[in-house]
């Protein structure tokens, strides 16, 4: 018989597809020049090279709603695990060190190799996101106690505040440095084609398959290691898988994205007052849910500074900060 959490869920994960959709065609239409649906349609169906409006359609406005789609749902999928495997709701994939790994990646590349196109930072942002994930994987589950969420937390917190020294010690010394990486560091959708998006595909795929294969074992951990444990689940298990999805989704997304922040903070946290704690819908629903949330942001962003544009990770950041303000100030809203 199905439960009533379960049909809520199937609702809910048809609603966001539906509204994800809206999404899609909304990002397709607006921009600094805001295009008919039909004008949509017809540069997939009879597309025209001396067509100003279904150039912009098929070479800037496709990828960076399929680069937003991508990166906001493995942004939403590895914030639910790394709330999941903390027990903490108001943890993100920032814990594991990703965000400051990908940045001295991307320094890296820039004043090391001369590389200052952003579809050049990708192989590099991707690589210094798993690095700086398995160093705090390795480091968080030493020890003779092995693994636990505080541990995590606190190595993903030196780690980070390390790289972040080195980051910060680049930026000061090299302007070159600082000029390309600025561009970066906001988080954006644009200036990244379906090149760059190829790359980054097949981990996302892999880390989304690892993260619904995970479900099960958040459920049980949410209870505690010992009862996990005491149920016959594999509570290092799970971690190790769960943090390799984190590296996969969020360091595919960060390559491609730049390090957008609270999107994956954010959306599973919200999630919970409409799905609940059942990590099987968190993850269903909240992958097209973060889609929907970083494809909104860019759509936004093209349209309050005409005829300039704010990136993404930009509007994200002003509009998500007040509304989590808002979650964690409701009560009960801070404990799973």
């Amino acid at each position: 018989m199905t439960s009533a959490r379960d049909r809520r869920g199937r609702l809910l994960l048809v609603l966001a597809l539906v509204l994800l959709a809206v999404m899609v065609v909304v990002s397709l239409m607006i921009g600094a020049r805001a295009v008919a649906p039909w004008v949509v349609v017809d540069a997939f169906v009879r597309p025209d090279p001396d067509s100003a409006d279904h150039t912009v359609i098929l070479t800037q406005r496709v990828p960076r709603t399929v680069i937003g789609i991508l990166a906001g749902a493995a942004l939403a999928l590895a914030g639910t695990l790394m709330q999941g495997l903390t027990r903490n709701p108001l943890a993100d994939p920032g814990l594991l060190g990703v965000n400051a790994g990908a940045s001295v990646a991307v320094l890296a590349a820039i004043t090391l190799l001369g590389i200052t196109s952003p579809s050049g930072f990708v192989w590099f942002a991707f690589a210094g996101a798993a690095v700086a994930a398995v160093v705090v994987a390795l480091i968080g589950t030493r020890g003779p106690d092995g693994s636990s969420p505080a541990k995590l937390a606190l190595t993903g917190a030196a780690v980070t505040a390390g790289l972040t020294a080195v980051t910060t010690f680049i930026l000061t010394t090299s302007i070159t440095a600082f000029d390309v990486f600025r561009y970066w560091q906001v988080g954006g959708l644009t200036v990244r084609g379906l090149d760059t998006v190829a790359v980054v595909t097949l981990p996302i795929v892999v880390g989304a398959i690892i993260a619904f294969s995970c479900a099960r074992g958040l459920d049980l951990i949410a209870l505690g290691d010992e009862t996990a444990a005491g149920l016959g689940h594999s509570v290092g298990r799970t971690r190790l898988l769960g943090i390799i999805a984190t590296v996969l989704l969020c360091g595919s997304a960060t390559a491609i994205a730049g390090p957008i922040v609270f999107v994956g903070l954010l959306v599973p946290h919200a999630l919970r007052a409409l799905v609940g704690g059942d990590y099987r819908w968190l993850l269903a629903v909240g992958a097209p849910a973060g889609a929907i949330v970083l494809l909104a942001a860019d759509v936004i962003g093209r349209v309050i500074a005409l005829p300039g544009e704010v990136q993404a990770g930009l509007v994200v950041a002003f509009v998500g900060a007040p509304v989590l303000i808002s979650l964690v100030l409701r009560p009960g809203r801070v404990t799973l």
